[in-house]
Protein backbone atom coordinates (compact mmCIF):
# COMPACT_ATOMS: atom_id res chain seq x y z
CA UNK A 1 0.00 0.00 0.00
CA UNK A 2 1.16 3.51 -0.80
CA UNK A 3 -0.72 5.08 2.11
CA UNK A 4 1.07 7.59 4.30
CA UNK A 5 2.41 6.43 7.65
CA UNK A 6 -0.35 8.29 9.50
CA UNK A 7 -3.14 6.74 7.41
CA UNK A 8 -1.53 3.32 7.63
CA UNK A 9 -1.33 3.30 11.43
CA UNK A 10 -4.95 4.53 11.67
CA UNK A 11 -6.04 1.76 9.31
CA UNK A 12 -4.17 -0.93 11.23
CA UNK A 13 -5.55 0.26 14.59
CA UNK A 14 -9.11 0.48 13.25
CA UNK A 15 -9.06 -3.02 11.78
CA UNK A 16 -7.57 -4.60 14.88
CA UNK A 17 -9.85 -2.64 17.23
CA UNK A 18 -12.87 -4.03 15.37
CA UNK A 19 -11.30 -7.48 15.56
CA UNK A 20 -10.78 -7.10 19.33
CA UNK A 21 -14.43 -6.06 19.83
CA UNK A 22 -15.64 -8.99 17.73
CA UNK A 23 -13.51 -11.51 19.61
CA UNK A 24 -14.60 -10.05 22.97
CA UNK A 25 -18.28 -10.32 21.99
CA UNK A 26 -17.91 -13.89 20.77
CA UNK A 27 -16.02 -14.87 23.92
CA UNK A 28 -18.65 -13.24 26.18
CA UNK A 29 -21.50 -14.97 24.30
CA UNK A 30 -19.88 -18.40 24.47
CA UNK A 31 -19.00 -18.05 28.15
CA UNK A 32 -22.51 -16.84 29.06
CA UNK A 33 -24.05 -19.71 27.11
CA UNK A 34 -21.84 -22.19 28.91
CA UNK A 35 -22.68 -20.73 32.34
CA UNK A 36 -26.37 -21.00 31.56
CA UNK A 37 -25.94 -24.63 30.47
CA UNK A 38 -24.17 -25.50 33.70
CA UNK A 39 -26.90 -23.90 35.80
CA UNK A 40 -29.67 -25.60 33.81
CA UNK A 41 -28.14 -29.00 34.48
CA UNK A 42 -29.19 -28.71 38.13
CA UNK A 43 -32.92 -29.30 39.02
CA UNK A 44 -34.96 -26.71 40.87
CA UNK A 45 -36.42 -27.62 44.29
CA UNK A 46 -40.01 -26.60 45.01
CA UNK A 47 -43.69 -27.73 45.60
CA UNK A 48 -46.55 -28.40 43.19
CA UNK A 49 -50.09 -27.32 44.09
CA UNK A 50 -53.26 -28.79 42.55
CA UNK A 51 -56.90 -27.71 42.36
CA UNK A 52 -59.49 -30.33 43.31
CA UNK A 53 -63.30 -30.57 43.19
CA UNK A 54 -65.65 -31.38 46.06
CA UNK A 55 -64.98 -35.04 45.57
CA UNK A 56 -61.21 -34.51 45.96
CA UNK A 57 -60.41 -35.15 42.33
CA UNK A 58 -57.34 -33.34 40.80
CA UNK A 59 -58.08 -30.68 38.27
CA UNK A 60 -55.35 -29.99 35.66
CA UNK A 61 -51.61 -30.33 36.00
CA UNK A 62 -51.31 -28.06 38.94
CA UNK A 63 -48.81 -25.23 39.58
CA UNK A 64 -45.14 -25.70 40.53
CA UNK A 65 -43.72 -23.10 42.88
CA UNK A 66 -39.91 -23.27 43.12
CA UNK A 67 -38.12 -22.41 46.32
CA UNK A 68 -34.40 -22.77 45.34
CA UNK A 69 -32.02 -24.55 42.98
CA UNK A 70 -30.01 -27.52 43.92
CA UNK A 71 -26.55 -26.24 45.13
CA UNK A 72 -23.76 -26.32 42.52
CA UNK A 73 -20.81 -28.60 42.97
CA UNK A 74 -17.43 -27.10 43.84
CA UNK A 75 -16.08 -27.97 40.41
CA UNK A 76 -18.96 -26.26 38.60
CA UNK A 77 -18.59 -23.21 40.83
CA UNK A 78 -14.94 -22.96 39.78
CA UNK A 79 -15.93 -23.37 36.13
CA UNK A 80 -18.48 -20.59 36.36
CA UNK A 81 -15.96 -18.31 38.15
CA UNK A 82 -13.43 -18.89 35.37
CA UNK A 83 -16.03 -18.22 32.69
CA UNK A 84 -17.15 -15.01 34.40
CA UNK A 85 -13.50 -13.90 34.65
CA UNK A 86 -13.08 -14.58 30.93
CA UNK A 87 -16.11 -12.42 30.17
CA UNK A 88 -14.62 -9.51 32.15
CA UNK A 89 -10.99 -9.97 31.04
CA UNK A 90 -11.53 -10.81 27.39
CA UNK A 91 -11.85 -7.20 26.23
CA UNK A 92 -8.56 -5.84 27.67
CA UNK A 93 -6.62 -8.99 26.70
CA UNK A 94 -7.88 -8.98 23.13
CA UNK A 95 -7.29 -5.23 22.91
CA UNK A 96 -3.68 -5.56 24.05
CA UNK A 97 -3.00 -8.47 21.69
CA UNK A 98 -4.57 -6.70 18.75
CA UNK A 99 -2.66 -3.47 19.41
CA UNK A 100 0.58 -5.47 19.60
CA UNK A 101 -0.29 -7.30 16.37
CA UNK A 102 -1.13 -3.98 14.67
CA UNK A 103 2.20 -2.50 15.78
CA UNK A 104 4.16 -5.54 14.55
CA UNK A 105 2.40 -5.60 11.20
CA UNK A 106 2.87 -1.84 10.82
CA UNK A 107 6.59 -2.20 11.59
CA UNK A 108 7.12 -5.16 9.27
CA UNK A 109 5.01 -3.70 6.49
CA UNK A 110 5.96 -0.02 6.60
CA UNK A 111 9.14 0.47 8.66
CA UNK A 112 11.40 -2.59 8.60
CA UNK A 113 12.57 -2.56 4.99
CA UNK A 114 13.17 1.20 4.57
CA UNK A 115 14.98 1.40 7.92
CA UNK A 116 17.16 -1.54 6.92
CA UNK A 117 17.91 0.10 3.57
CA UNK A 118 18.86 3.37 5.27
CA UNK A 119 20.98 1.63 7.92
CA UNK A 120 22.93 -0.40 5.36
CA UNK A 121 23.42 2.64 3.15
CA UNK A 122 24.64 4.82 6.04
CA UNK A 123 27.10 2.12 7.15
CA UNK A 124 28.51 1.81 3.63
CA UNK A 125 28.74 5.59 3.23
CA UNK A 126 30.64 5.80 6.52
CA UNK A 127 33.16 3.37 4.95
CA UNK A 128 33.35 5.54 1.80
CA UNK A 129 31.49 2.86 -0.16
CA UNK A 130 29.05 4.77 -2.36
CA UNK A 131 28.07 1.92 -4.70
CA UNK A 132 24.97 0.72 -2.80
CA UNK A 133 21.71 2.00 -4.30
CA UNK A 134 18.87 2.77 -1.86
CA UNK A 135 15.96 1.03 -3.61
CA UNK A 136 12.64 1.49 -1.80
CA UNK A 137 9.75 2.44 -4.07
CA UNK A 138 6.92 3.81 -1.96
CA UNK A 139 4.92 7.02 -1.81
CA UNK A 140 4.88 7.27 1.99
CA UNK A 141 7.15 9.46 4.11
CA UNK A 142 9.88 6.84 4.45
CA UNK A 143 9.81 6.24 0.71
CA UNK A 144 10.36 9.95 0.18
CA UNK A 145 13.16 9.89 2.77
CA UNK A 146 14.82 6.96 0.99
CA UNK A 147 14.52 8.84 -2.28
CA UNK A 148 16.19 11.90 -0.76
CA UNK A 149 18.89 9.68 0.76
CA UNK A 150 19.52 8.06 -2.62
CA UNK A 151 19.79 11.49 -4.25
CA UNK A 152 22.31 12.51 -1.58
CA UNK A 153 24.29 9.28 -2.07
CA UNK A 154 24.34 9.77 -5.81
CA UNK A 155 25.54 13.37 -5.41
CA UNK A 156 28.21 12.26 -2.94
CA UNK A 157 29.39 9.53 -5.32
CA UNK A 158 29.59 12.00 -8.17
CA UNK A 159 31.42 14.61 -6.09
CA UNK A 160 33.74 11.97 -4.66
CA UNK A 161 34.62 10.72 -8.14
CA UNK A 162 35.16 14.29 -9.31
CA UNK A 163 37.33 15.08 -6.30
CA UNK A 164 39.35 11.89 -6.84
CA UNK A 165 39.95 12.82 -10.47
CA UNK A 166 41.07 16.27 -9.38
CA UNK A 167 43.47 14.77 -6.82
CA UNK A 168 44.92 12.43 -9.42
CA UNK A 169 45.22 15.28 -11.91
CA UNK A 170 46.98 17.38 -9.28
CA UNK A 171 49.37 14.55 -8.47
CA UNK A 172 50.23 14.11 -12.13
CA UNK A 173 50.60 17.85 -12.63
CA UNK A 174 52.91 18.16 -9.62
CA UNK A 175 54.95 15.19 -10.80
CA UNK A 176 55.31 16.65 -14.30
CA UNK A 177 56.05 20.10 -12.91
CA UNK A 178 58.73 18.80 -10.54
CA UNK A 179 60.28 16.64 -13.25
CA UNK A 180 60.34 19.38 -15.86
CA UNK A 181 61.95 21.86 -13.46
CA UNK A 182 64.90 19.63 -12.64
CA UNK A 183 66.65 19.98 -16.01
CA UNK A 184 66.58 23.80 -16.28
CA UNK A 185 67.56 24.08 -12.60
CA UNK A 186 70.55 21.83 -13.22
CA UNK A 187 71.58 23.99 -16.18
CA UNK A 188 71.13 27.20 -14.17
CA UNK A 189 73.11 25.74 -11.29
CA UNK A 190 75.97 24.93 -13.65
CA UNK A 191 76.03 28.45 -15.07
CA UNK A 192 75.85 29.87 -11.54
CA UNK A 193 78.92 27.88 -10.48
CA UNK A 194 80.80 29.28 -13.47
CA UNK A 195 79.74 32.84 -12.64
CA UNK A 196 80.85 32.42 -9.03
CA UNK A 197 84.42 32.04 -10.33
CA UNK A 198 84.21 35.28 -12.35
CA UNK A 199 87.01 37.82 -11.71
CA UNK A 200 84.43 40.60 -11.38
CA UNK A 201 83.13 41.15 -7.84
CA UNK A 202 79.69 42.31 -8.96
CA UNK A 203 79.24 39.20 -11.09
CA UNK A 204 80.26 36.95 -8.20
CA UNK A 205 77.79 38.71 -5.87
CA UNK A 206 75.01 38.27 -8.42
CA UNK A 207 75.97 34.59 -8.78
CA UNK A 208 75.73 34.10 -5.00
CA UNK A 209 72.26 35.68 -4.93
CA UNK A 210 71.16 33.63 -7.92
CA UNK A 211 72.52 30.48 -6.25
CA UNK A 212 70.34 31.12 -3.19
CA UNK A 213 67.25 31.41 -5.38
CA UNK A 214 68.19 28.27 -7.31
CA UNK A 215 68.60 26.46 -3.98
CA UNK A 216 65.13 27.59 -2.92
CA UNK A 217 63.65 26.27 -6.16
CA UNK A 218 65.46 22.95 -5.74
CA UNK A 219 64.09 22.71 -2.21
CA UNK A 220 60.61 23.47 -3.54
CA UNK A 221 60.85 20.78 -6.23
CA UNK A 222 62.12 18.25 -3.70
CA UNK A 223 59.25 19.11 -1.35
CA UNK A 224 56.70 18.57 -4.12
CA UNK A 225 58.21 15.21 -5.05
CA UNK A 226 58.38 14.14 -1.42
CA UNK A 227 54.77 15.12 -0.76
CA UNK A 228 53.64 13.15 -3.82
CA UNK A 229 55.55 10.07 -2.69
CA UNK A 230 54.10 10.24 0.82
CA UNK A 231 50.53 10.29 -0.52
CA UNK A 232 51.10 6.80 -1.93
CA UNK A 233 52.86 5.38 1.15
CA UNK A 234 51.40 3.33 4.00
CA UNK A 235 52.91 2.95 7.49
CA UNK A 236 54.95 -0.18 8.16
CA UNK A 237 53.97 -1.29 11.65
CA UNK A 238 56.69 -3.03 13.64
CA UNK A 239 57.11 -3.74 17.34
CA UNK A 240 59.42 -1.09 18.83
CA UNK A 241 60.79 -0.91 22.36
CA UNK A 242 59.83 2.39 24.03
CA UNK A 243 63.36 3.23 25.19
CA UNK A 244 64.71 2.83 21.64
CA UNK A 245 62.10 5.23 20.28
CA UNK A 246 62.73 7.75 23.07
CA UNK A 247 66.51 7.54 22.63
CA UNK A 248 66.19 8.22 18.91
CA UNK A 249 63.95 11.25 19.51
CA UNK A 250 66.23 12.61 22.25
CA UNK A 251 69.43 12.14 20.21
CA UNK A 252 67.93 13.82 17.15
CA UNK A 253 66.66 16.71 19.27
CA UNK A 254 69.98 17.21 21.04
CA UNK A 255 71.89 17.29 17.77
CA UNK A 256 69.55 19.78 16.08
CA UNK A 257 69.28 22.11 19.08
CA UNK A 258 73.04 22.20 19.68
CA UNK A 259 73.65 23.01 16.02
CA UNK A 260 71.42 26.10 16.32
CA UNK A 261 72.30 27.10 19.88
CA UNK A 262 68.95 26.16 21.45
CA UNK A 263 68.29 24.45 24.77
CA UNK A 264 66.32 21.19 24.63
CA UNK A 265 64.02 19.98 27.41
CA UNK A 266 62.84 16.41 27.03
CA UNK A 267 59.92 14.84 28.89
CA UNK A 268 58.45 11.34 28.58
CA UNK A 269 55.78 9.26 30.25
CA UNK A 270 55.52 5.91 28.54
CA UNK A 271 55.27 2.26 29.62
CA UNK A 272 57.85 -0.43 28.93
CA UNK A 273 55.78 -2.74 26.75
CA UNK A 274 56.41 -2.92 23.00
CA UNK A 275 54.69 -0.45 20.69
CA UNK A 276 53.30 -1.50 17.31
CA UNK A 277 54.09 1.66 15.31
CA UNK A 278 56.08 2.93 12.33
CA UNK A 279 59.14 4.31 14.08
CA UNK A 280 60.50 6.02 10.95
CA UNK A 281 57.28 7.99 10.47
CA UNK A 282 57.27 9.14 14.10
CA UNK A 283 60.90 10.26 13.85
CA UNK A 284 60.21 12.03 10.56
CA UNK A 285 57.31 13.96 12.08
CA UNK A 286 59.41 14.77 15.16
CA UNK A 287 62.28 16.07 13.02
CA UNK A 288 59.94 18.24 10.94
CA UNK A 289 58.28 19.69 14.06
CA UNK A 290 61.68 20.23 15.66
CA UNK A 291 63.03 22.05 12.60
CA UNK A 292 59.96 24.25 12.58
CA UNK A 293 60.32 25.02 16.31
CA UNK A 294 64.03 25.86 15.96
CA UNK A 295 63.24 28.53 13.38
CA UNK A 296 60.87 30.34 15.75
CA UNK A 297 62.20 29.55 19.26
CA UNK A 298 64.07 32.19 21.25
CA UNK A 299 66.05 29.89 23.53
CA UNK A 300 64.20 26.76 24.68
CA UNK A 301 62.45 23.89 22.89
CA UNK A 302 60.49 21.25 24.80
CA UNK A 303 59.70 17.76 23.46
CA UNK A 304 57.13 15.63 25.32
CA UNK A 305 56.30 12.00 24.53
CA UNK A 306 53.31 10.48 26.33
CA UNK A 307 51.44 7.23 25.93
CA UNK A 308 47.68 7.11 25.64
CA UNK A 309 45.41 4.08 25.68
CA UNK A 310 45.04 4.12 21.90
CA UNK A 311 48.24 5.81 20.76
CA UNK A 312 51.30 7.99 21.32
CA UNK A 313 51.21 11.75 21.88
CA UNK A 314 54.20 13.77 20.68
CA UNK A 315 54.34 17.49 21.58
CA UNK A 316 56.94 20.01 20.44
CA UNK A 317 56.83 23.46 22.09
CA UNK A 318 58.95 26.58 21.65
CA UNK A 319 59.28 29.88 23.54
CA UNK A 320 58.81 32.07 20.48
CA UNK A 321 56.00 34.43 19.57
CA UNK A 322 53.58 31.61 18.70
CA UNK A 323 51.20 31.27 15.77
CA UNK A 324 49.24 34.22 14.45
CA UNK A 325 45.46 33.97 14.20
CA UNK A 326 45.77 33.17 10.50
CA UNK A 327 48.58 30.72 11.20
CA UNK A 328 46.45 28.75 13.67
CA UNK A 329 43.88 28.31 10.93
CA UNK A 330 46.13 27.59 7.95
CA UNK A 331 49.47 26.38 9.35
CA UNK A 332 48.91 22.79 8.19
CA UNK A 333 47.90 23.81 4.65
CA UNK A 334 50.46 23.00 1.94
CA UNK A 335 52.78 25.89 0.99
CA UNK A 336 51.51 28.16 3.76
CA UNK A 337 54.17 30.20 5.57
CA UNK A 338 54.03 33.36 7.64
CA UNK A 339 57.51 34.42 6.62
CA UNK A 340 57.94 36.88 3.79
CA UNK A 341 61.69 36.50 3.46
CA UNK A 342 63.48 34.25 1.02
CA UNK A 343 64.72 31.67 3.49
CA UNK A 344 63.98 28.64 1.34
CA UNK A 345 60.98 27.61 3.44
CA UNK A 346 57.85 26.69 1.47
CA UNK A 347 55.45 25.65 4.23
CA UNK A 348 55.42 21.92 3.49
CA UNK A 349 56.69 20.66 6.88
CA UNK A 350 53.46 20.79 8.90
CA UNK A 351 51.43 19.65 5.90
CA UNK A 352 53.60 16.55 5.56
CA UNK A 353 53.38 15.95 9.33
CA UNK A 354 49.60 16.12 9.18
CA UNK A 355 49.55 13.64 6.30
CA UNK A 356 51.81 11.19 8.13
CA UNK A 357 49.81 11.43 11.38
CA UNK A 358 46.51 10.79 9.62
CA UNK A 359 47.96 7.85 7.68
CA UNK A 360 49.13 6.49 11.03
CA UNK A 361 45.61 6.64 12.47
CA UNK A 362 46.10 9.95 14.30
CA UNK A 363 45.95 13.69 13.83
CA UNK A 364 47.95 16.92 14.12
CA UNK A 365 46.97 19.96 16.19
CA UNK A 366 48.59 23.40 16.27
CA UNK A 367 47.97 25.88 19.10
CA UNK A 368 49.57 28.54 21.26
CA UNK A 369 50.48 28.11 24.92
CA UNK A 370 51.60 30.59 27.55
CA UNK A 371 55.14 31.06 26.22
CA UNK A 372 54.96 30.24 22.52
CA UNK A 373 53.70 27.71 19.99
CA UNK A 374 52.80 24.07 20.57
CA UNK A 375 52.25 21.37 17.95
CA UNK A 376 50.75 18.05 19.06
CA UNK A 377 51.08 14.95 16.89
CA UNK A 378 49.02 11.87 17.74
CA UNK A 379 49.85 8.43 16.31
CA UNK A 380 47.42 5.54 16.60
CA UNK A 381 48.93 2.32 17.94
CA UNK A 382 47.93 -0.97 16.33
CA UNK A 383 46.84 -3.75 18.68
CA UNK A 384 47.83 -6.47 16.20
CA UNK A 385 49.97 -6.55 13.11
CA UNK A 386 47.98 -5.78 9.92
CA UNK A 387 47.52 -8.62 7.46
CA UNK A 388 49.89 -8.68 4.53
CA UNK A 389 47.98 -8.98 1.27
Amino acid sequence: MNLSLRKSIVLYLTVFTVLALFLSSVTAYLCSHRIEAIRDSYPVRGERYYLTNEKGEQLGEGTFISKSRVPLSKEDERRIAVLEFLIVGAAPVYSALCIFAAAMLFYSGKLKRPLQELREASEKISRNDLELVVAYDSADELGQLCGSFEAMRSALAENFAKMWRQIEDRKQLNAVFAHELRTPLTVLKGYDEILENSPELQTRNMAVTMGKHIGRLEHYVEGMSRSRRLEDMQPEYRINLPHELLDSIRESGDMECKAYGKELKFQSRISEHGLLVDKDWILQVCNNLLSNAIRYADKVITISVMEREDGILLQVMDDGSGFSAKGLEKAVNPYYTEEKGNDGHFGLGLSICKMLCERHGGCLKVENHTTGARVTAFFGVKKTLPKVS
